[in-house]
């Protein structure tokens, strides 16, 4: 599915960064950062232009692919790695911040990136995370269509625990990006600091 969806010519999600990574950029400290299932790379491409050293691990080879061409439009760099990330090795204290933009997963492969993050941060290290809430498969305006694949701010608390949350909310917004998210849409938004 994500290889054809990245395969057209238009960005599935456009080219702009997500508002809440753009609206948290000042939390996030210099250094190296890991931006999972990073799609297209509009991300990963606006933090290596705030000055970041950016690393995007994405599944899908024509994301990868893309996401290197939006940076070489942009002047930047940014080190692409297409991997599942049932196999992409989150090293540990290897990384200043995560960012995890509506990555949803299976529960367990969730369950066990988050564990892999928590520890795969540098003490001080921030994730930034924002997902859908299983509210979204009422709004039909993009994310997934099981609730399993879904987050609450609840199950986060527990994944995610050692990171100790400055931010975090359950809130509906208006989410414009691309064509595959359009319209209000029911979302956790953190920020979280180990």
């Amino acid at each position: 599915m994500w290889d054809e969806r990245y395969s057209a010519d238009e960005y599935a999600y456009g080219k702009q960064p997500n508002d809440f990574l753009v609206e948290s950029i000042n939390k996030i400290p210099a250094g190296k950062v890991l931006c999972l299932a990073d799609g297209e790379g509009r991300n990963s491409v606006y933090l290596a232009e705030q000055g970041f050293e950016v690393t995007s691990v994405d599944s899908s080879a024509p994301g990868m692919q893309k996401a290197d061409q939006l940076a070489s439009e942009r002047g930047v760099e940014i080190n692409t790695v297409v991997s599942d990330l049932s196999n992409f090795d989150i090293k540990a204290e290897s990384w200043d911040a995560v960012i995890s933009i509506f990555c949803h997963l299976p529960p367990q492969l969730r369950k066990t990136v988050h564990k892999k993050v928590v520890s795969g941060l540098k003490t001080g290290g921030v994730l930034i995370l924002e997902a859908y809430t299983p509210e979204q498969l009422m709004l039909g305006t993009g994310g997934p269509t099981m609730v399993e694949m879904t987050m609450t701010l609840n199950s986060l608390k527990t994944e995610l625990n050692g990171l100790n949350f400055i931010y975090a909310i359950e809130k509906n917004r208006q989410v414009i990006e691309g064509i595959y998210h359009t319209g209000n849409g029911a979302v956790v938004q953190l920020i979280a600091k180990k």
